[in-house]
Protein backbone atom coordinates (compact mmCIF):
# COMPACT_ATOMS: atom_id res chain seq x y z
CA UNK A 1 0.00 0.00 0.00
CA UNK A 2 1.24 3.48 -0.85
CA UNK A 3 2.39 5.74 1.95
CA UNK A 4 -0.56 8.12 1.87
CA UNK A 5 -0.29 11.87 2.33
CA UNK A 6 -2.62 14.37 3.95
CA UNK A 7 -4.07 16.42 1.09
CA UNK A 8 -4.80 20.15 1.00
CA UNK A 9 -4.78 22.95 -1.54
CA UNK A 10 -2.91 26.22 -1.92
CA UNK A 11 -4.11 29.10 -4.07
CA UNK A 12 -1.32 31.06 -5.75
CA UNK A 13 -1.35 34.87 -6.03
CA UNK A 14 -2.61 34.57 -9.63
CA UNK A 15 -5.51 32.38 -8.52
CA UNK A 16 -4.28 28.92 -9.55
CA UNK A 17 -5.09 26.02 -7.26
CA UNK A 18 -2.18 23.76 -6.33
CA UNK A 19 -2.66 20.32 -4.80
CA UNK A 20 -0.49 19.96 -1.69
CA UNK A 21 0.62 16.73 -0.01
CA UNK A 22 1.87 16.51 3.58
CA UNK A 23 3.53 13.56 5.25
CA UNK A 24 3.76 14.72 8.90
CA UNK A 25 5.67 13.05 11.67
CA UNK A 26 3.87 11.14 14.38
CA UNK A 27 2.42 13.30 17.18
CA UNK A 28 5.04 14.24 19.74
CA UNK A 29 8.02 13.59 17.45
CA UNK A 30 10.11 16.78 17.19
CA UNK A 31 11.02 17.43 13.54
CA UNK A 32 14.65 17.83 12.53
CA UNK A 33 13.39 19.96 9.65
CA UNK A 34 10.99 20.04 6.73
CA UNK A 35 11.73 18.71 3.25
CA UNK A 36 9.73 20.26 0.39
CA UNK A 37 9.63 18.06 -2.72
CA UNK A 38 9.36 19.48 -6.24
CA UNK A 39 8.49 16.77 -8.81
CA UNK A 40 9.45 16.33 -12.46
CA UNK A 41 7.87 16.91 -15.86
CA UNK A 42 4.61 15.10 -16.55
CA UNK A 43 4.41 13.38 -13.15
CA UNK A 44 3.06 14.39 -9.75
CA UNK A 45 3.95 14.56 -6.07
CA UNK A 46 1.93 11.47 -5.17
CA UNK A 47 4.74 9.34 -6.65
CA UNK A 48 7.04 10.37 -3.79
CA UNK A 49 5.32 8.62 -0.89
CA UNK A 50 8.19 6.15 -0.45
CA UNK A 51 10.71 9.02 -0.38
CA UNK A 52 8.62 10.79 2.26
CA UNK A 53 8.44 7.57 4.27
CA UNK A 54 12.24 7.36 4.43
CA UNK A 55 12.56 11.04 5.36
CA UNK A 56 9.92 10.65 8.07
CA UNK A 57 11.88 7.72 9.47
CA UNK A 58 14.92 10.00 9.70
CA UNK A 59 12.96 12.67 11.57
CA UNK A 60 11.95 15.04 8.77
CA UNK A 61 8.43 16.22 8.04
CA UNK A 62 7.71 16.22 4.30
CA UNK A 63 5.60 18.41 2.06
CA UNK A 64 5.17 18.30 -1.72
CA UNK A 65 2.89 19.86 -4.28
CA UNK A 66 1.72 19.13 -7.79
CA UNK A 67 3.18 21.83 -10.01
CA UNK A 68 0.67 23.76 -12.09
CA UNK A 69 -0.38 21.82 -15.15
CA UNK A 70 0.43 18.57 -13.36
CA UNK A 71 -1.26 15.99 -11.16
CA UNK A 72 -4.31 17.29 -9.31
CA UNK A 73 -3.34 20.95 -9.61
CA UNK A 74 -5.04 23.40 -11.92
CA UNK A 75 -3.64 24.69 -15.16
CA UNK A 76 -3.31 23.40 -18.71
CA UNK A 77 -1.42 20.08 -18.77
CA UNK A 78 2.21 20.88 -19.57
CA UNK A 79 1.42 24.56 -20.04
CA UNK A 80 3.19 27.59 -18.63
CA UNK A 81 1.28 30.89 -18.51
CA UNK A 82 4.36 33.04 -17.85
CA UNK A 83 8.11 32.46 -18.00
CA UNK A 84 8.41 32.59 -14.19
CA UNK A 85 5.20 30.78 -13.18
CA UNK A 86 6.91 27.67 -11.77
CA UNK A 87 9.37 29.77 -9.77
CA UNK A 88 6.55 31.99 -8.50
CA UNK A 89 4.58 28.92 -7.43
CA UNK A 90 7.54 27.53 -5.51
CA UNK A 91 7.98 30.87 -3.75
CA UNK A 92 4.31 30.80 -2.73
CA UNK A 93 4.56 27.25 -1.40
CA UNK A 94 7.80 28.04 0.46
CA UNK A 95 6.08 31.01 2.11
CA UNK A 96 3.09 28.91 3.18
CA UNK A 97 5.40 26.15 4.43
CA UNK A 98 7.55 28.56 6.43
CA UNK A 99 4.39 29.94 8.05
CA UNK A 100 3.66 26.46 9.47
CA UNK A 101 7.19 25.82 10.75
CA UNK A 102 8.98 26.80 13.92
CA UNK A 103 11.46 29.59 13.31
CA UNK A 104 14.56 27.50 14.05
CA UNK A 105 13.70 24.56 11.79
CA UNK A 106 15.63 24.11 8.52
CA UNK A 107 13.73 24.00 5.24
CA UNK A 108 15.26 21.72 2.61
CA UNK A 109 14.21 21.67 -1.04
CA UNK A 110 14.32 18.35 -2.87
CA UNK A 111 13.86 18.66 -6.64
CA UNK A 112 13.80 15.88 -9.22
CA UNK A 113 14.39 16.39 -12.96
CA UNK A 114 12.29 19.44 -13.95
CA UNK A 115 11.71 19.94 -10.24
CA UNK A 116 15.48 19.95 -9.78
CA UNK A 117 15.75 22.64 -12.44
CA UNK A 118 13.00 24.69 -10.77
CA UNK A 119 14.52 24.28 -7.30
CA UNK A 120 18.07 24.92 -8.51
CA UNK A 121 17.11 28.05 -10.43
CA UNK A 122 15.03 29.21 -7.46
CA UNK A 123 18.06 28.92 -5.18
CA UNK A 124 20.42 30.50 -7.70
CA UNK A 125 18.18 33.57 -7.90
CA UNK A 126 17.80 33.79 -4.12
CA UNK A 127 14.02 34.10 -4.41
CA UNK A 128 13.52 32.84 -0.86
CA UNK A 129 15.81 31.63 1.91
CA UNK A 130 16.21 27.87 2.05
CA UNK A 131 18.65 26.05 4.28
CA UNK A 132 19.70 23.23 1.97
CA UNK A 133 19.00 21.71 -1.43
CA UNK A 134 18.86 18.14 -2.74
CA UNK A 135 18.92 17.65 -6.51
CA UNK A 136 17.92 14.34 -8.10
CA UNK A 137 18.82 14.00 -11.80
CA UNK A 138 18.17 17.72 -12.34
CA UNK A 139 17.35 18.88 -15.86
CA UNK A 140 20.30 21.26 -16.03
CA UNK A 141 20.98 20.08 -19.58
CA UNK A 142 17.83 18.80 -21.31
CA UNK A 143 19.89 17.23 -24.09
CA UNK A 144 18.28 19.08 -26.98
CA UNK A 145 19.63 18.61 -30.49
CA UNK A 146 20.24 21.54 -32.85
CA UNK A 147 16.78 21.34 -34.40
CA UNK A 148 15.06 21.29 -31.01
CA UNK A 149 17.12 24.29 -29.89
CA UNK A 150 16.01 26.14 -33.01
CA UNK A 151 12.39 25.32 -32.28
CA UNK A 152 12.52 26.61 -28.70
CA UNK A 153 14.25 29.75 -29.91
CA UNK A 154 11.43 30.49 -32.36
CA UNK A 155 8.18 28.80 -31.27
CA UNK A 156 7.69 30.48 -27.87
CA UNK A 157 7.50 33.83 -29.61
CA UNK A 158 5.02 32.60 -32.22
CA UNK A 159 2.94 30.07 -30.27
CA UNK A 160 4.00 29.97 -26.60
CA UNK A 161 1.04 27.82 -25.60
CA UNK A 162 1.40 25.23 -28.35
CA UNK A 163 1.68 21.84 -26.63
CA UNK A 164 3.27 18.70 -28.04
CA UNK A 165 4.47 15.35 -26.70
CA UNK A 166 7.52 15.72 -24.47
CA UNK A 167 9.37 12.88 -26.23
CA UNK A 168 10.34 11.11 -23.00
CA UNK A 169 10.58 7.32 -23.27
CA UNK A 170 9.18 5.83 -20.02
CA UNK A 171 11.30 2.71 -20.53
CA UNK A 172 14.28 4.70 -19.29
CA UNK A 173 12.88 6.03 -16.03
CA UNK A 174 13.94 2.90 -14.14
CA UNK A 175 15.31 -0.62 -14.60
CA UNK A 176 12.36 -1.87 -12.54
CA UNK A 177 9.53 -2.97 -14.92
CA UNK A 178 6.95 -2.47 -12.16
CA UNK A 179 7.93 1.19 -11.84
CA UNK A 180 7.66 1.69 -15.61
CA UNK A 181 4.25 0.00 -15.71
CA UNK A 182 2.93 2.06 -12.80
CA UNK A 183 4.12 5.23 -14.54
CA UNK A 184 2.58 4.40 -17.91
CA UNK A 185 -0.78 3.42 -16.39
CA UNK A 186 -0.98 6.33 -13.93
CA UNK A 187 -3.93 8.54 -14.97
CA UNK A 188 -2.26 11.59 -13.42
CA UNK A 189 0.87 11.26 -15.57
CA UNK A 190 0.87 13.11 -18.91
CA UNK A 191 3.31 13.71 -21.77
CA UNK A 192 2.51 17.32 -22.69
CA UNK A 193 4.94 20.23 -22.89
CA UNK A 194 4.31 23.72 -24.23
CA UNK A 195 6.72 25.83 -26.27
CA UNK A 196 7.15 28.24 -23.36
CA UNK A 197 7.89 25.40 -20.92
CA UNK A 198 10.41 23.94 -23.38
CA UNK A 199 12.15 27.31 -23.47
CA UNK A 200 12.28 27.30 -19.67
CA UNK A 201 14.22 24.04 -19.87
CA UNK A 202 16.48 25.39 -22.57
CA UNK A 203 17.47 28.62 -20.85
CA UNK A 204 17.23 28.13 -17.08
CA UNK A 205 19.45 25.05 -16.81
CA UNK A 206 22.44 26.70 -18.43
CA UNK A 207 21.78 29.86 -16.41
CA UNK A 208 21.93 27.81 -13.20
CA UNK A 209 25.15 26.06 -14.20
CA UNK A 210 26.64 29.45 -15.11
CA UNK A 211 26.48 30.63 -11.48
CA UNK A 212 27.55 27.35 -9.87
CA UNK A 213 30.95 28.77 -8.91
CA UNK A 214 29.19 31.20 -6.56
CA UNK A 215 26.94 28.60 -4.89
CA UNK A 216 26.44 29.14 -1.15
CA UNK A 217 23.49 26.90 -0.18
CA UNK A 218 24.53 23.42 1.05
CA UNK A 219 23.57 21.06 -1.77
CA UNK A 220 23.52 17.33 -2.42
CA UNK A 221 23.55 16.53 -6.14
CA UNK A 222 22.64 12.93 -7.02
CA UNK A 223 22.44 11.99 -10.67
CA UNK A 224 22.23 8.96 -12.93
CA UNK A 225 25.26 8.22 -15.05
CA UNK A 226 23.13 6.27 -17.55
CA UNK A 227 20.39 8.89 -17.77
CA UNK A 228 18.60 8.74 -21.14
CA UNK A 229 16.00 11.44 -20.37
CA UNK A 230 18.19 14.39 -19.42
CA UNK A 231 21.86 14.84 -20.25
CA UNK A 232 23.94 14.06 -17.11
CA UNK A 233 26.61 16.40 -18.46
CA UNK A 234 24.60 19.25 -16.95
CA UNK A 235 25.09 17.76 -13.48
CA UNK A 236 28.76 17.08 -14.19
CA UNK A 237 29.31 20.68 -15.29
CA UNK A 238 27.52 22.02 -12.23
CA UNK A 239 29.53 19.80 -9.89
CA UNK A 240 32.82 20.71 -11.54
CA UNK A 241 32.18 24.44 -11.17
CA UNK A 242 30.60 24.52 -7.70
CA UNK A 243 32.61 24.90 -4.48
CA UNK A 244 33.34 21.40 -3.19
CA UNK A 245 32.73 22.46 0.40
CA UNK A 246 29.19 23.53 -0.54
CA UNK A 247 28.08 21.00 -3.15
CA UNK A 248 28.43 17.24 -2.64
CA UNK A 249 27.97 15.34 -5.91
CA UNK A 250 27.29 11.63 -6.26
CA UNK A 251 27.00 9.92 -9.65
CA UNK A 252 25.28 6.53 -9.78
CA UNK A 253 26.89 5.26 -12.97
CA UNK A 254 24.55 2.39 -13.84
CA UNK A 255 21.23 3.97 -12.87
CA UNK A 256 18.47 5.40 -15.04
CA UNK A 257 16.78 8.76 -14.54
CA UNK A 258 14.55 8.16 -11.49
CA UNK A 259 17.24 7.26 -8.97
CA UNK A 260 14.75 6.97 -6.09
CA UNK A 261 12.72 4.44 -8.12
CA UNK A 262 15.50 2.19 -9.36
CA UNK A 263 15.49 -1.58 -8.91
CA UNK A 264 18.02 -1.09 -6.09
CA UNK A 265 17.73 2.43 -4.70
CA UNK A 266 19.44 1.51 -1.42
CA UNK A 267 22.70 3.35 -2.26
CA UNK A 268 20.71 6.45 -3.23
CA UNK A 269 18.82 6.61 0.04
CA UNK A 270 22.04 5.83 1.94
CA UNK A 271 23.80 8.77 0.30
CA UNK A 272 20.91 11.10 1.10
CA UNK A 273 20.68 9.92 4.70
CA UNK A 274 24.41 10.38 5.26
CA UNK A 275 24.35 13.90 3.83
CA UNK A 276 21.13 15.11 5.45
CA UNK A 277 22.18 13.78 8.86
CA UNK A 278 25.05 16.26 9.00
CA UNK A 279 22.61 19.04 9.84
CA UNK A 280 22.51 22.65 8.61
Amino acid sequence: MAFESTPSTHTTPDGERLAVHDWPLAPGVPPRGVVLIVHGLGEHAGRYGHVAQQLNAWGFAVRAYDQRGHGKSGGVRGGLPTDTALLDDLAAVVDSTRARMEANQPLILLGHSMGGLVAGRFVSLGLRKVDALILSSPALNPGMNAFQKLLVAVLPNLAPNLRVGNGLNPTYISHDPAVVKAYTTDPLVHDRISARLARFFSTEGSATVAVAAHWTVPTLLMYAGDDRLVNPQGSRDFAAAAPKEVVSAVCFDALYHEVFNEADATPVFAAMRSWISRGF
